[in-house]
């Protein structure tokens, strides 16, 4: 792997089962001149299950702007550099980023290494449509931001997909039940590959419980998809989650600014959604 300058690898890892990784990866991490890693200690045991004994640096949110520039300077110097994460494709909600636009912006290589990935992996078992979906990364960490955001998915039409913590998994899905309707059909994904992994389709009221009264259903790391909700633009009268959209906005705008943002949210005409705040406002 030798050249004038060096080439960036981005190397997916396993995401549980250390099986899960290809004969690419093994031979590209063994290959380099040094590896970034997220984790230099998580990262360790997987190299040291494949005898892979290249030389780690630290590369993580704290300091991956810094590090980023001495990285380039390597690759520039010519030697060949192999990014991963604590776990699965790095830059999906990990760090990396910053490296990848140095090297992409300096000219350089940024060869992907493909492999294993929570959210793709939860997907093609979810049995909730994938032809079109959106990945949204890690919820927000508050109750406010939370309920915020699903208050924006709640009219989408096509699969959504959130990574949550175990800490606040049991937050994030109330949070989502003040918004959601609780017949919404969502799957959560918890542990995928590991021995204790569960994939649970089930209505968002069900879900709910489900975790509520298994303490095991509150451990690990999760992927919560959310199936779409299908709009007839044709309807000449609202939805119950347009209605409810509009009566959580009705709370917190007047009548003329929560019919604008209503029909950004929704893509409901603005008069049906005028009278229908009207109405709401009459009753």
């Amino acid at each position: 792997m030798s050249s004038e300058h060096g080439k960036l690898y981005v190397v997916a890892t396993p995401i549980g089962n250390l099986s899960d990784i290809s004969f690419r990866a093994i031979e590209t991490l063994k290959q380099v001149d040094l590896i970034a890693a997220e984790d230099t200690r998580h990262i360790k045991i997987l190299l040291q299950h494949y005898g892979i004994t290249n030389k780690l640096v630290s590369l993580h949110q704290y300091n991956e702007e810094k590090a980023s520039a001495g990285l380039l300077d390597k690759l520039l110097a010519g030697q060949s550099i192999a990014l991963v994460s604590d776990a699965g494709t790095p830059l999906l909600s990990d760090p990396g980023m910053p490296l990848v636009k140095m090297v992409k912006d300096a000219g350089l290589d940024a060869v992907p290494i493909p492999g294993a990935c929570a959210l793709i992996a939860a997907l093609s078992v979810a049995g909730l449509p994938v032809t079109r979906f959106s990945f949204e990364g890690f919820s927000p960490r508050t109750s406010s931001g939370r309920k915020a955001f699903f208050l924006e998915k709640l009219s989408q039409t096509t699969t959504w997909i959130f990574y949550e913590s175990s800490h606040r998994i049991m937050d994030s899905l109330k949070d989502m039940a003040k918004i959601l309707p609780l017949d919404r059909q969502i799957v959560i994904a918890r542990e995928l590959t590991k021995l204790h992994e569960t994939i649970v389709k089930t209505s968002l009221g069900n879900a709910i419980n489900l975790v509520e009264n298994n303490d095991n259903m509150r451990k690990g790391e999760f992927v919560i998809i959310v199936d779409g909700v299908a709009i007839d633009k044709k309807e000449q009268t609202l939805s119950s989650e347009q209605e409810k959209i509009l009566s959580i906005l009705l709370q917190e705008c007047s009548i003329k600014t929560a019919v604008d943002i209503a029909v950004k949210i929704t893509g409901v005409r603005k008069k049906l959604l005028y009278q229908a705040a009207l109405g709401m406002k009459k009753s």
